[in-house]
Parts: C-alpha cells; sequence; structure tokens
C-alpha cells in the first residue's frame, strides 16, 4: 500500500509569515534514504504534471489583466528557483518558497523531519496573508485545486528516487 498524504494542523502565526490568516499543511511518511529539505521541494515542486502546468496557464491567463504575478514571473537577480517559486530560505531541514504580490503574500514551507531509522516524515506548509479582498475571492476559488495539487506533488516523494526522471 502506497503511503498517502493527510492534513495536519498549522499553529498561526507562523515564522515563515507571521501576518498570514490562511494555511493549511499537508504531511507525508516517505520510507528509504534520507532527503533535505531543498531536494524534498525540488522533487515534489520542481517539475509539474501537464495538468497542473495547464491549470496554472488557465490562472495565469485569467489574472493577468488584474496585475497579479504569473507562475512564469521569477523575480529579478539570482534567486533560486524550485519549479514556479523562489526559494526565501533554506537548511538541511526546512525550505521556505514564495513571493509576495499586490493581493496576498505567501510562503510554501517543505519541512523534512526523522521518523524512526528508517524514514522521514515531510510535510509541505502553505501560509497566505490575504491583502485586499481580491486576495480573499482569490484564495476561496482556488482551494480546492490547491488541495489537490499539493497532495498530489508531495505524494510523489513516495516514489524511488529514479522514477522521478
Amino acid at each position: 500500500m502506497a503511503p498517502r498524504t493527510h492534513s495536519v494542523p498549522v499553529t498561526l502565526p507562523h515564522p515563515a509569515l507571521p501576518l498570514a490568516d490562511w494555511a493549511d499543511c499537508y504531511e507525508l511518511l516517505v520510507p528509504g534514504q534520507a532527503t533535505t529539505a531543498i531536494s524534498a521541494a525540488k522533487r515534489a515542486l520542481g517539475d509539474f504534471p501537464a495538468w497542473v502546468r495547464a491549470l496554472m496557464w488557465l490562472r495565469n491567463a485569467i489574472v493577468s489583466p488584474f496585475g497579479l504575478k504569473g507562475s512564469d514571473n521569477s523575480p529579478g537577480g539570482k534567486a533560486e528557483m524550485v519549479g514556479f517559486f523562489p526559494v526565501i530560505s533554506q537548511s538541511s531541514e526546512q525550505a521556505v518558497l514564495g513571493f509576495d504580490d499586490t493581493h496576498l503574500d505567501f510562503r510554501i514551507v517543505v519541512d523534512v523531519r526523522q521518523a524512526g531509522e528508517l524514514a522521514q516524515r515531510v510535510s509541505v506548509t502553505t501560509l497566505v496573508r490575504r491583502k485586499i479582498l481580491l486576495g480573499r475571492i482569490y484564495v476561496a476559488v482556488i482551494t480546492p485545486f490547491h488541495r489537490l495539487i499539493v497532495r498530489t506533488m508531495l505524494a510523489r516523494l513516495a516514489r524511488p528516487v529514479t522514477a522521478m526522471s
């Protein structure tokens, strides 16, 4: 039986985005070899399936008239990226990705903890600070898609590394 992702509670305020007013977290027990948080982030979020890329294209087409950043807008300079997301900070146990926009600020926090000798617990926490009404509407509309995408991407960590190519 394949490992399954499950929802876990999030306590706000969170250090990665202290003013966040919306959050969720999913976690997965990953057996096998040890990984760092940035490696887990890259495996889970670095290469989206075609159906997710199609949803992101649709999202970008809908939000661009409102002046919102698209998933293809990488920050200037030399920011390291994981998929669509700039890396804000990283350690072996935690990677924080995200950016600030006019309607909301968001962070994706990937945490990795040992779970016995032969497994790690990997969690993906999404934190959002909704700044204006448009941010509240946006989060309400995308939440069902967000949940499906995060669970799908996190579940990829349960596959052997060789299957990720």
